[in-house]
Order: C-alpha cells, then structure tokens, then sequence
C-alpha cells in the first residue's frame, strides 16, 4: 500500500524520545561488541601463535635429528681409521729410524695418498714427544712436519686411553678440523701416535639454505660449528676465566679471540626456550652428542610464526566483521520494517496472515517429514532382517563348500587305492605276492594320506603359517606323480621332470594336495588331445623357487584367466567337476607365502606357474 497524504494523517503520533533511546542502545552495543571482540583476539592470537610456534618446534627437531645424523655419520667413517693406519709397516719402520731420510719420505708419500683416498684434510704421525715425524702435507708451506702438538688433547688421551678425539682451530693451518687419534703399538708399547683431522665445512654448508640455523658449540659453550659465519668462536654464556683457562690450555683455538654473543634467553608463550639475537627471535632446540662432548643446536626464526597467527587472526576477524556487518544490515532492514509496520496496520495484518500460512505449510511439512522417518525406520528394519538371511546363507554356503572341498580332496587318494587295490587282486591271483605287498603298501600311504588331510582340514581355522616345514620339491612332485601315475599310463601321457635339488618353506601334505590338482587338470585338458606331454620343471629365482607344470593341451580362453582360480568356476563339462581344485590350490600357495598363476604357451597349451619361499638352508647358500 502507498504512502498517501490521508493515510499518514490518520497514523498515531511518535514519540520523540524513541530515537535518542535506539541511538543510546546501538552505542552501548558497539561498546560491549568492540570489548569482547578485544578480548577474543587476544586470546586467539595467543592460540594460533602457539600453534604456530609447535609446528616451528616440529620442524625445528626434524632439522636437529637431521644434522645430528650428518654429523655423527661423518665422525663415523673415521672413527676407527687411526688404529689401522697405526698398523701399517711403513709407520713402524718411520717408528724405527725417524732420522732415515727414504723411511720418513715413504711414509710421508704414504700418508698423503691415504689422505686423498680418504678425502681427510691432513694424516700424521707424531713420536712419543709429540713431534711429527711425517705427515699428508709435507710438501705445503704450513706442513706440519717438524710442529710440536703434545698439548693436544688427542695426543695425551690416544697414549692413556687408547684413543683421542678433540676439536680444534688448527695452530699451523688455522683451520677447523676434527682430530682422532690412536697410538702406534709396536710390540704391544706405544712407540708413537697416528692423527687423522677431517674437515667438517662440507656439513656446514649443507646446512645453509634450510631455512634454520644451526650452531655447534663445545663443553664451553663457545661455537666452533654455525650456519652463520658471525657467530662462529662466539660464547652462548658468559666467558668466565674458568672457561678460558681450560680453553687456553688445550688451545682449541689458537690464538682466535673469543667473543659472548649478545643473545637474551626467554622463554615463549608455550614454554618453550626463545633466543633473541640480532634482533631476531629465536626458537631453540637443542641435543648432546655424547661421543664427541658437543652440543647441536637448532634456531629457527619465530618471526614467521607471528606472522602466521597475525594473518589468521586477521582472516578470522575479517569474517567476524563480515558477519557483524550482515546482522547489522539485516537488524536495520528489520527495525525498518518494523517502522513500517507500525505506520501500516494493513500491512501487518496481511503479514501476520503470510506468518499463519506459512506455518500451516510448515506443520504440513512437519508430517510429511514424520510419516518419511516412520518410513524409513520400517525400510531399516527390513534391511536388517535381510542382512541376517545373508549371513545364513554365507553360513550355509561356507558349509556346502567345505563339505564340496572334503569330497574333491579325497576322490584323488580314493581312485588311486581303488587303482592298486585291482592290481594287488591280479597280482595275487598270479601269485605275484611281493608286488602285490607292494600295492598294498601304497594303499596304506594312501589311506596316511587321508588322515592327514583330514587332520588338515579340522585345524583348519589355525594359523598356516604355523604347520610349515622345509619340503624337498623332488619328494613331493614324486609323491603326486606316484598318486596319478595310473592316469598319465592309461592315457599314454609322455612325462617330462627336470627338478634341481631345491627345498621350499611349505606344508608336505598341502603342497602334495596343490601340485595333484594341478596335475589332475593338466590330465584332464589332455584329454581329447592329438599329442599328450605334460613338463615338470622348477629353478631358483632370487629367495624363491619356480615350479611349471605345462601340457600340450588346448590351453585356457583368455577371457576365463582370470576367473579360473575362483571357487565353482570349472571348465570341465557338466558332472565332470566341482571347480574347487584350483581354488583351494590357489589358497594354500597364498598360506604359503607363495603366488600360482596361469597362463597359455606359445606353441600351445597351458603352464601354472608355482613360486614358493626357499628353505632357509637355500636362502643362506
């Protein structure tokens, strides 16, 4: 309805005091939104930046466990070098007459091809005065040959405990290098000590570019190893003389000048340790090397922390202010309308009609959505009653193909006794006695056969793997040939075996079980066949050994590959089989820790390919 001049004469007057009151009220609520909103960043900021600082920590121990790896792995390679070099003959004789000018020049053309051999910085050899006799850079202008180093700490140790290790700044090459030491034993008496110094710049460099800094400082805490070259031979605590004295006294760094570096320690809003250094803030993690006394430590900047949880913190308050922003649009569009109504009294009785309509709608709505969720509470119901006849029915199936397998399993044995059961009534009745006990014999075998199938298939819900045992492929492919040896003689089936003396990880009646069936089939497709051959063939392939069993039959359609290991499936006519044999085989291999694969040969017919794991006495060979 329009606004006409009539119509707004006959509304009621307002009051004016109403819109001092919404003035106040809005004021009053952006002072308590402004407030809470205050309070509530605050404390998401200190959230995300801890967050934040935890996934700086995470990755922080990642970078420390990985140069700790680097550096221990490098001290390793060398760790027992000196002791060996120490052995050498060109050593001792140096040893033995230090002033013979051909021994000192064998040994010092010796130790420098070792040295690049080894990739080491310098190798050499010191008498028990702590002279060097010879060393890898005799021919360099800072040799050390003829330097007097029995201040080391390598020296002393390598001659009282039998090894020395020490870092140091080199007095004669002024270079960092890491020294093991190691005494020169002749006649069971140290007559000298051996010295190997490796250079340990290569992982200082590896470690720029990561994005953290990484410091390695000494029992002093002084930083001999740092991604950045500024903080090297600086203090992390306060050089007192102490420290200094014991410092000077092994002169780990010559004459360098120490320095304290100017760090502040703090501690971080989750408890974490902070630096603050060069105007920057650090996260600190840090681990001991036990071996080589240092103590690896890892800084990363906390800077992009902050800027993360300041970033989120803004996105999140972005959205704050966006959703502020909607419900002020929509409480102004409400408080409009409200105005409106109350100078329509028309409209807000058409309104109010809308309101009851659309509730009928939504109670309308209300049953249909009830009547819906009664439906499908039956469906479930119904769902679940057919969910419980499928799995009867999966029992009954699982009864009916156990009950299938007993019967395709001992048909094998059964046919064969029967078999040497009419030939044992021929023999005897020719008076062939001894062959007929021979008979008799194989139909025990046969019927042992069956009883431990039988203890087979009670245990069966045990674990395979436990019932296995080494098994010699030439016994049980002679046992299952023994089994069907019948069929392949009635057939006139040409039989070829090549089995190397190999031994397999397996069960001796399951793998028996599996190479009759295989067998069986490859009978079976030969049937109609023009020329009968079947091929036995295994050899060692890594860990495992490769048995074939090919034929000259027909060989498998290419579209049936892939199904022919599965249960009920048989290509063999109706009544001719169950389709079991192959299932079952394909189970055992796989209980084995074994594969069984088919496939078709070029020149015709099909070939099963059985892998199985070697004995353990194969493997070692």
């Amino acid at each position: 309805m329009s606004d006409t001049p009539g119509q707004i004469a006959d509304l009621p007057p307002v009051a004016p005091a109403a819109e001092p009151t919404g003035r106040a009220f809005w004021a009053v609520l952006a002072t308590l939104t402004l407030l809470v909103a205050l309070g509530l960043g605050s404390l998401a900021y200190h959230r995300l930046h801890r967050a934040a600082l935890a996934d700086l920590t995470r990755q922080g121990e990642s970078t420390l466990g990985l140069a700790i790896a680097a550096l221990d792995g490098q001290l390793r390679r060398f760790d027992r070098l000196p002791g060996l070099l120490a052995q050498q003959e060109v050593v001792h004789e140096l040893l033995y007459r230090p002033r013979d000018r051909d021994r000192v020049e064998a040994a010092n053309l010796y130790l420098r091809a070792t040295a690049q051999l080894l990739q080491a910085s310098d190798i050499y050899v010191m008498n028990l005065q702590g002279l060097t006799l010879a060393a890898s850079n005799f021919d360099q202008p800072l040799s050390f040959v003829g330097g007097n180093f029995v201040f080391r700490p390598y020296f002393t140790e390598a001659l009282s405990q039998g090894q020395g290790r020490f870092y140091a700044l080199g007095t004669t090459s002024q270079v960092r290098g890491y020294y093991f030491g190691a005494p020169v034993l002749i006649d069971d008496a140290p007559a000298g000590v051996m010295v190997i110094k490796i250079d340990l710049d290569a992982i200082e460099d590896g470690w720029r570019g990561s994005g953290t800094e990484v410091l390695v400082t000494d029992p002093e805490d002084i930083v001999f190893m740092s991604t950045n070259p500024a903080w090297t031979f600086g203090a992390t605590r306060p050089l007192t003389p102490e420290r200094l004295e014991r410092t000077r006294s092994t002169r780990r760094y010559a004459d360098r000048q120490l320095t304290e570096l100017p760090l502040v320690r703090a501690t971080g809003p989750d408890g974490g340790p902070l630096w603050r250094l060069q105007g920057a803030e650090y996260r600190v993690m840090s681990s001991a090397m036990a071996g080589a006394d240092w103590t690896v430590q890892v800084l990363v900047d906390t800077a992009p922390a902050r800027q993360q949880a300041l970033t989120r913190l803004a996105l999140g308050a972005l959205a704050v202010v966006l959703a502020v922003l909607a419900l002020i649009i929509v409480a102004q569009r409400r408080a409009a309308l409200r105005e409106r109504l109350a100078l329509q009294a028309e409209a807000q009785a058409q309104l109010e009609r809308r309101v009851d309509e659309r509730t009928a709608e939504l109670a309308a709505v209300n049953t249909r959505l009830e009547g819906e969720v009664a439906e499908r509470r039956a469906t479930e119901e119904r769902l679940r009653a057919t969910q419980a006849d499928l799995v009867q029915a999966g029992k009954l199936a699982a009864l009916g193909q156990m009950s299938a397998a007993l019967s395709h399993e001992f048909n094998q044995p059964l046919g064969a006794a029967r078999n040497y059961a009419e030939n044992a009534q021929l023999l005897i009745e020719r008076g062939r006695i001894e062959d007929a006990k021979g008979n008799i014999d194989r139909i025990l075998g046969l019927i042992g056969r069956m009883g431990d199938l039988s203890k087979h298939l009670r245990n069966f819900a045990r674990k395979p793997n436990s019932q296995l045992s080494d098994v010699a492929l030439t016994e049980a492919v002679a046992s299952a040939l023994e089994l069907l040896g019948w069929r392949l003689r009635a057939q006139a089936i040409a039989l070829t075996v090549e089995i190397p003396p190999l031994a397999v990880r397996a069960g001796p009646v399951r793998l028996q079980q599996v190479l009759v069936n295989i067998l069986s089939n490859a009978i079976d497709a030969l049937e109609d066949a023009e020329t009968r051959s079947i091929t036995v063939g295994a050899r060692q392939q890594g860990g495992t050994a490769v048995l074939t069993i090919a034929d000259s039959g027909p060989g498998v359609a290419p579209q049936l590959v892939e199904r022919i290991f599965d249960p009920f499936f048989s290509t063999k006519g109706v009544g001719k089989g169950l389709g079991l044999g192959l299932s079952i085989s394909y189970n055992i291999v796989h209980d084995f820790g074994g594969t069984l694969a088919v496939a078709n040969r070029p020149e015709g017919g099909a070939v099963f390919t059985l892998v199985l794991p070697l004995a353990q006495g194969e493997k070692a060979a």
